[in-house]
């Protein structure tokens, strides 16, 4: 019964929502919009993950499948996928991880249509964080994959 009820807990805990001044974690991923630009009209221009993953949460399921739809009517328009990092582990470490999670956004695409010709993959790691602070919505702020425009 001890045990039961440790992991009723343990799993509220878990799934528990956290709004701060300017955004919302839930678990360790961001969800809200106070860092996110549009790559197109109402079209979301980047996709969160959580600590040390590169695996798609449902929100950014949905964000790509916005974007899937918007590169379909616009043939015409190749993208590049930045992937980023937290300030925590390595530059290489932080390297590799923001081009798994580019990869992952790049693979999803693929999956609605969108030739991989028309997609670049490009790491930032850690160097290029869209909130400097050193606290869990900073590191969840960073943890993304951005959709830009290809020149």
């Amino acid at each position: 019964m001890l045990v039961l009820a440790t992991c009723l807990v343990l799993t509220a805990c878990a799934s528990k929502k956290v709004e701060t001044l300017g955004g919302q974690i839930q678990g360790d991923v961001y969800t809200g919009t106070d860092s996110v630009e549009y790559l197109a009209d109402g079209v979301k221009d980047r996709v969160f993950f959580a600590t040390n993953e590169s695996i798609l949460t449902t929100a950014s399921r949905e964000t790509l499948r916005a974007q899937a739809a918007w590169l379909r009517k616009n043939s015409s328009i190749n993208v590049v996928l930045e992937g980023h990092a937290d300030e925590r582990g390595t530059r290489e470490y932080n390297l590799a991880l923001g081009e798994r999670r580019a990869n992952a956004a790049k693979d999803y695409l693929m999956t609605y249509g969108i030739s991989s010709d028309r997609i670049s993959v490009l790491s930032y790691g850690k160097e290029r964080p869209v909130d400097s602070g050193s606290n869990p919505l900073a590191w969840s702020k960073n943890r993304r994959s951005v959709t830009v425009k290809a020149n």
